[in-house]
């Protein structure tokens, strides 16, 4: 590899004696894999040669981020010290980014626990709702960010969860308010509480269920319900990303999919190559939620913008995932990707609408079906809702019932 990178016998010897030379080499064979220009890995050459010599005592178990920060931080005095760069910042950036990229390759990267599961209460208690709960890993995730939340409070006051009363969890919904969480949050909060106390009760956690005795706090009837865009916004959304750029034929393909099928965000990063069965002109999807496989015909308008992404947009990659990163090294589009590229077309085309993220565009296409006379177990199904009581929030507002009263003759009073 470094026969191919440097032209200089000196230049090829130093990077092939060097620390962990074989690992530095793998690096670098799959970074070329993956697209990066000569120049590009040259740079991450040099630093992993850098890198290597820091790092080289502590590969040899697992190396924390902590480990590689405090290490950064050394380096970039170091260079400093010497005369050698003008500050601080840009040394440590770039031994931080090559070494986390080159040690989560390697497997030598230490993944921190969720914050949630730090708590060995809370982690037996997401093993609990994993047995039989049918709930997906981001469900039991909130739920036991709640809880995690209402433990690490109860913590320094020095009281023990078996004898927690009502007024403590009072005192948590109010210390809640008074950081400005609005209602919505607040009834999400008490909701997980009431759960994991009846939970707590019948594992013999608590002396008492306390759940009877949470009270949620009071929903509007209409504020909770979904909202996004209007179709028409919709259209224009679609109509912005029409273009021969590789950025513009990949977010048509991938809003067509929000907005047609109503994939959720993580659906949509999820999808593989093999899930487009061109034979049977099939979309395969994996619901994250209730973990089912559902099957989709690829209307006209999807399967063209995705040919065209596919032959003119998509990176030469051989990673499986349909979406990926425009710029090497090539990664799977995460869902903050998405939701900036929604984000900021709303933004740019003025659409006005409650939420600007990609969930939105599942509301519009619930509300445009239901606005077309689907009826609400067409609609679920359609979105993948196991139970039509999901589906059936979508009916709090008929938007449809204004337009047909508009359209009515009330016999020339008007």
């Amino acid at each position: 590899m470094f026969e191919t990178l440097f032209l200089f016998p000196r230049v090829r010897l130093r990077h092939a004696e060097g620390p962990l030379a074989e690992e530095r080499k793998k690096f670098l064979a799959h970074l070329a894999s993956e697209g990066l220009a000569r120049e590009t890995l040259m740079g991450y050459a040099s630093e992993l040669l850098v890198v290597a010599a820091v790092l080289e005592p502590k590969v040899h178990g697992q190396i924390e981020l902590s480990d590689i920060d405090r290490c950064a931080r050394l380096w970039a005095k170091r260079r400093l010290r010497i005369g050698h760069v003008g500050d601080l910042k840009w040394p440590a950036y770039h031994f931080v980014r090559v070494a986390r990229a080159w040690c989560s390759f390697m497997g030598w990267l230490k993944k921190p626990e969720a914050k949630p599961f730090s708590v060995p209460l809370v982690r037996i208690w997401a093993n609990l709702l994993r047995s039989g709960s049918g709930l997906s890993e981001r469900t039991i995730y909130g739920y036991c960010w709640w809880v995690a939340e209402f433990l690490q409070w109860l913590e320094p006051q020095g009281v023990p969860l078996a004898r927690v009363t009502i007024a403590n969890v009072d005192d948590f919904i109010g210390h809640l308010a008074a950081r400005g969480m609005v209602r919505v949050s607040l009834f999400d909060a008490t909701a997980t509480l009431r759960r994991f106390f009846r939970d707590a009760h019948q594992q013999g956690w608590c002396r008492r269920d306390l759940a009877p005795l949470i009270l949620t706090p009071h929903l509007f009837r209409y504020e909770n319900v979904p909202s996004g865009p209007a179709w028409s916004d919709v259209k224009r959304l679609l109509a912005a990303t029409e273009g021969a750029g590789s950025q513009a034929l990949r977010n048509r393909a991938m809003l067509l999919f929000l907005a047609v099928y109503g994939l959720r965000c993580g659906e949509v990063t999820a999808l593989r190559l093999e899930d487009l069965d061109w034979a049977r002109r099939v979309l395969v999807v994996r619901r994250t939620k209730t973990h089912r496989v559902q099957e989709y015909p690829l209307t006209r308008a999807t399967s063209r913008a995705v040919r065209h992404y596919l032959k003119k947009g998509r990176p030469k990659s051989a990673r499986p995932e349909l979406f990926l990163t425009l710029r090497a090294p090539f990664r799977p589009l995460s869902s903050g990707a998405v939701y900036e590229v929604t984000a900021s077309l709303f933004a740019r085309l003025k659409i006005t609408s409650h939420k600007r993220g990609p969930h939105s565009l599942r509301h519009a296409c619930a509300t445009h079906l239901l606005n077309h006379g689907f009826p609400l177990k067409a609609i679920g199904d359609h979105l993948g809702h196991l139970n039509l009581t999901a589906t059936q929030v979508y009916a709090k507002v008929d938007l449809g019932g204004p337009r047909r009263v508009a359209d009515f003759d009330l016999g020339g009073l008007l």
